[in-house]
């Protein structure tokens, strides 16, 4: 049975992507950390961590990568019981973290299998490629290319190029790690696991947006509106689905604004650990996908107005950030030269692989459009950002095929309009903006939620105009959706969640209810379903026992260290 199997797979990726992550914050919990936002940030640098260590450990031996492997899993479990003897750990401290466990498990489910409703298992990274948007690139088989490469040759040979001349330099390592941490447990020929690896990873949003959503100390209804409104949209399903590493780095952004963007931030700025803490994550985002640093740049505005760190913190950071980002920078310079595709395809708009260095090619490019070149491109960044003629051509195309009676096409259209456009994307919920502006009043009664809308939208903001001017602008390079950072729309669905919760609270269940309804019924068709296959109706009933078990999560209590409390949340400075 084809759907027993993805649950055995799913529960087995689940538990050993879990192990370091829990070990770690059960650790830190027994150390004296008491806040769970602070927990699950270091829960989710762990995770990361490991999965560097063992790219590095498989990149000197496959036997020292696969001895790794055996020691993070043994490792992981020993601590886990050791961390748990002797009941020294809060009751509910246990119970508040085991929410967002469930809900990143029970979130994974629901996309393994509604992607697979009309089947594909057994072409699971092809069927990905069109499961939920039309035929995209295969930047989501990259990963498990370079994966296999260095589980069976590590650097005893040259690496070679994927198809399309795509070296392993040109694109960070971070989810080749998680694959190879994984990989001597269990694999197989047609890419089922990494499929179902992948779409847990890209699901780690769930437990840093839980972490953000604690730290800001927003209710429990407008916690849950946030979770679902994110689970069901576009963002989440597609790229969720399709597992090139966007959503993964996302994760670790989103559990930085934790500790930036909230109430935290006092605490986390006075302890040396909180800079560890950060900077890993940090690290992490950039080695997951180059595109963070737009995600970074608001987090340090934001980190700089609300008071900064001494010049010791800011050291302990950068030291961190050196120990995760110069291997990496070293292997691209040294091992496998030059590594700088990306970065002149997006900095200077040069498509075509030539030998040029990075700043040489952005000189160029520059130089090549002159002034009046440049305006246009900026100004084109911004129209693509706001959809301009293209989303509105999108659009009318929709409302008139449906007129005329059309399904499949109409929402060929809108898929398309959200997969390319930042703030089509947010659908319905644009109107958040406007209702926060006409009842500014009602929006201050509500001081948590409103207060949390204005600084989601002050770094979607920060982060779309930095995307924009940094960006070359040109055809190629422009500001879709996937060139960027998926931290920034998640901040923008939490922005307008919050928003209308803060200024018509009972509207915004109903709102979001239906918007959460409109996308389910947009992304369940499968369009373009592989050959041979049929509408499952035991991967649909597993579906939505996932998504209900999601829903009855975000209904459970919290518990203990997500409120305000006079004790740190991490350990002093010293």
């Amino acid at each position: 049975m084809v759907e027993g199997e993805l649950l055995l797979l799913l529960g087995a990726h689940l538990i050993l992507t879990a192990l370091p992550g829990v070990a770690a914050t059960l650790c830190a919990a027994r150390l004296g950390v008491e806040r769970v936002p602070v927990l699950l940030a270091i829960g989710l640098a762990a995770t990361g961590a490991v999965a560097m260590l063992s790219f590095w450990s498989y990149y000197g031996a496959r036997e020292l990568g696969e001895t790794f492997s055996y020691l993070f899993v043994f490792g992981s479990i020993t601590a886990i019981v050791a961390c748990l003897w002797g009941g020294r750990i809060d009751r509910g401290v246990l119970r508040a973290l085991a929410i967002p466990l469930a809900l990143w498990a029970l979130g994974s489910a629901f996309l393994v299998f509604l992607g697979f409703l009309h089947g594909g298992a057994d072409t699971a990274v092809a069927t990905a490629s069109t499961r939920f948007s039309g035929r995209l690139p295969s930047d989501n088989d990259i990963p498990h290319f370079f994966t296999e490469w260095f589980y069976l040759e590590g650097h005893s040979k040259a690496v070679p190029a994927y198809p399309g001349g795509w070296l392993f330099s040109d694109r960070p390592p971070l989810q080749v790690g998680y694959m190879l941490s994984q990989r001597t447990f269990g694999w197989d020929n047609h890419g089922l696991n990494y499929q179902l690896l992948g779409v847990i990873l890209q699901q780690l949003w769930i437990v840093g947006l839980w972490a953000l959503l604690l730290a800001v100390r927003v209710g429990r209804l407008t916690r849950g509106l946030v979770m679902v409104t994110v689970l069901l949209s576009d963002l989440a399903i597609v790229n969720g689905f399709f597992v090139w590493p966007k959503m993964l780095p996302a994760a670790m952004l989103i559990a930085a604004a934790a500790l930036v963007m909230t109430p935290l931030w006092e605490e986390v700025r006075r302890s040396l650990w909180g800079s560890a803490l950060l900077a890993a994550l940090l690290g992490l985002a950039m080695l997951g996908h180059g595109s963070s640093v737009f995600g970074v740049v608001p987090l340090a505005m934001i980190a700089v107005v609300r008071g900064l760190p001494s010049w010791r913190w800011i050291g302990v950071g950068a030291l961190v950030g050196i120990a995760f980002m110069v291997p990496w920078s070293t292997y691209q310079k040294y091992e496998d030269p030059p590594g700088n595709r990306l970065t002149k395809w997006m900095l200077a708009g040069a498509v075509e692989i030539d030998d040029r260095g990075s700043l040489e090619a952005v000189v160029d490019g520059y130089r090549e459009a002159g002034l009046g070149g440049t305006l246009h491109n900026k100004g084109q960044n911004f129209v693509t950002i706001a959809g301009g003629g293209p989303a509105v051509e999108l659009a009318d195309r929709a409302i008139e095929e449906l007129g005329n009676g059309e399904a499949a096409q109409p929402l060929r259209e809108i898929r398309t309009m959200f997969f390319f456009y930042l703030l089509p994307s947010l659908g319905l919920l644009l109107i958040a903006p406007i209702a926060m502006a006409l009842a500014r009043r009602r929006g201050r009664e509500r001081p948590l939620e409103w207060r949390f809308a204005l600084t989601c939208f002050f770094v979607f903001a920060v982060g779309s105009v930095a995307w924009a001017l940094i960006l070359f602008g040109n055809l190629p390079a422009r500001t879709v959706i996937h060139a960027g950072t998926y931290a920034i729309p998640i901040l923008g669905f939490c922005g307008t969640v919050a928003g209308l919760r803060s200024t018509f609270p009972r509207f915004a269940v109903w709102f979001v209810g239906l918007n959460a309804a409109l996308m389910l019924a947009l992304y369940i068709p499968a369009l373009d379903p592989p050959a041979g296959t049929s509408y499952s109706a035991l991967a649909a009933l597993l579906a939505a026992a996932g998504l209900a078990g999601f829903v009855a999560t975000l209904c459970l209590e919290p518990g203990p260290g997500c409120e305000p409390a006079p004790a740190a949340a991490l350990p002093a400075a010293g």
